[in-house]
């Protein structure tokens, strides 16, 4: 009877995370497809490890760093590197008629420029940024899911965020910035 509950757990959590999951794997990879992928695998290894994974609160981090180090692993194929295609989307046309349609439009190009700007990053600085300001991760936290120092958390994020800013160009990122050295990091 403990591995039906267990399964119906698993169950119930698989339906509540994966919509999220699906697209934090998106922002990482930038392609539906292999963000399904990732999901599947990140969900593979938490099946294989659902009796070791206690505590509830813990399942979502664990999610997160499988992942994360799935998307950093496949990232360093070569087939990966070389069979990736983007198609960018087509330019809205001019003129949509009233200003309500003309600041979505504004804000949905600010959306395409910044997701093409974030599919351009190398595989480590963005997946440092995802964590960093979508997920909201702390420093720390950061470096648990990467696999990492948390001083490489944050030359990732510096160097990161100047590439965005090199690549945006005049496109706002929204009080997005590097800490300063002293600055105390959440």
């Amino acid at each position: 009877m403990e591995g039906e509950a267990a399964r119906r757990a698993f169950a119930d959590y698989f339906a509540a995370r994966r919509g999220a999951t699906r697209r934090l794997a998106y922002l990482l990879c930038g392609d539906w497809h292999w963000a399904d992928d990732l999901t599947q695998v990140a969900f593979m290894r938490l099946a294989a490890g659902w009796e070791r994974v206690r505590d509830p609160g813990a399942r979502d981090a664990f999610v997160r760093t499988c992942l994360v180090r799935a998307y950093l692993s496949e990232a360093r194929r070569l087939w990966r590197r070389r069979e990736l295609s983007y198609a960018e989307p087509a330019e809205p046309a001019g003129g949509f008629g009233s200003a309500a349609r003309d600041d979505e439009a504004e804000r949905s190009a600010s959306r395409l420029a910044f997701a093409a700007a974030l599919r351009k990053l190398p595989p480590r600085q963005r997946a440092t940024l995802v964590c960093r300001f979508y997920q909201e991760l702390d420093v720390e936290a950061t470096a648990a899911a990467l696999g990492c120092s948390t001083g490489t958390v944050k030359s990732q994020t510096a160097r990161g965020l100047a590439t965005l800013r090199e690549l945006l160009g005049d496109l706002a990122l929204n009080g997005v910035r590097p800490r300063a050295a002293g600055e105390v990091q959440r």
